[in-house]
């Protein structure tokens, strides 16, 4: 029995020339420019270049992929969704983390779309801190990574 082919996609290839869009939801800015930073890092050391939007909050995240779709020039290669939600007292946490999650999956998965999701949603802030920390959780990084090992994948398949 032949071995099966495999498509090469690990973290550590040039992605060059990529361009990708990074919208953060700048709600906490500490946070925030915790995971722009990694994400920034990760990006860079892939020899991709790319541009910052920054929405209100995570539910504007779906919304905002979806117009920077639509557009037609720059055109992105992929896109890396950072935010915070921390949980309150209210159901509102619920509905922010799931349907801004659902959205983005939803719509990468409609268009092939490659999205790396560093929206985090923790209990505390010191729950995001840890996460969000390049020396320490690095999620933003991660998700940059995710995005772009989606991207080798898509290319490696020929998916336009």
């Amino acid at each position: 029995m032949a071995e099966p082919s495999r498509i090469k996609t690990a973290t550590h290839d040039s992605v060059a020339p990529a361009h990708v869009l990074i919208i953060e939801a700048r709600f906490y800015d500490a946070i925030q420019d915790q995971l722009l930073a990694g994400a920034q890092a990760a990006l860079e050391a892939a020899g991709a270049s790319y541009d910052i939007v920054t929405v209100p909050g995570a539910l504007e995240v779906p919304g905002a992929v979806a117009i920077a779709y639509q557009a037609t020039k720059p055109v992105y290669d992929a896109v890396v969704a950072l935010g915070c939600i921390i949980r309150g007292e209210t159901y509102h946490f619920e509905i922010v983390s799931n349907e801004s999650a659902r959205g983005l999956t939803d719509f990468g998965m409609a268009h092939c779309f490659p999205i790396g999701n560093a929206i985090l949603t923790v209990e505390t802030l010191e729950q995001a801190e840890v996460r969000a920390d390049p020396a320490r959780g690095n999620k933003g990084a991660e998700a940059a990574e995710a995005a772009l090992t989606l991207l080798r994948l898509k290319r490696g398949l020929g998916v336009r």
